[in-house]
């Protein structure tokens, strides 16, 4: 299992790195998700099975569910159309197919050996454990990490308000697709 968390470690790091330095945001996301997934894979290699669960199952779909949410927020239409369809190009994929592919490669090869290649000490916590440690002693924090969440999410929803009526931008785009001098209403 040693040699699981020190790989799943590196393709963690690369994973962020690449997040970082991304100009593109679906591929700083698809990175992103390796990355969540690596640290999936570095919490069941420290004995810890059920927070390499809830790292795959929270985090992972929250975040799809944030960049539906953005996609949403702004509303571009049309415009992005062919920018939308050349994410999903080939090349696009490559570098987080091989970083998972590694990883999955690492999580089969620690089931088949069942760690004893290289173990790193610890207890495995179940959920119980968790759910008593969290809302033991570390009530208050998890209490101000969720406040913190939701004023971000408040944040967010109000520098992405569109204050523009529904009307005034489908007569926008309307005069932007119509050229000068052409009337679609068919009045001479």
């Amino acid at each position: 299992m040693e040699i699981a968390f020190y790989l799943a470690g590196l393709v963690a790091i690369v994973a962020t790195f690449r997040v970082i330095t991304h100009t593109n945001a679906v591929h700083a996301l698809l990175y992103l998700i390796i990355s969540l997934m690596a640290v999936a894979v570095v919490f069941y290699s420290l004995g810890a099975p059920f927070a390499a669960a809830l790292e795959v199952i929270v985090y992972a779909g929250a975040i799809m569910v944030l960049f539906v949410f953005v996609v949403m927020m702004l509303n571009l239409g049309n415009q992005t159309a062919h920018q939308e369809r050349s994410w999903l190009a080939p090349r696009i994929w490559v570098g987080p197919s091989i970083m998972a592919a590694l990883l999955l490669g690492v999580l089969v090869f620690s089931f088949w050996h069942g760690g004893s290649i290289g173990t790193i000490s610890g207890e495995e916590l179940g959920a119980k454990e968790v759910g008593t440690r969290m809302f033991g002693p570390y009530i208050l924090a998890v209490e101000l990490a969720a406040m913190l969440l939701l004023a971000a999410l408040i944040t967010a929803s109000h520098i992405g308000r569109n204050d523009e009526p529904q009307l005034e931008r489908d007569m926008n785009e309307r005069e932007q697709r119509v050229p000068a001098g052409n009337d679609e209403g068919g009045r001479a």
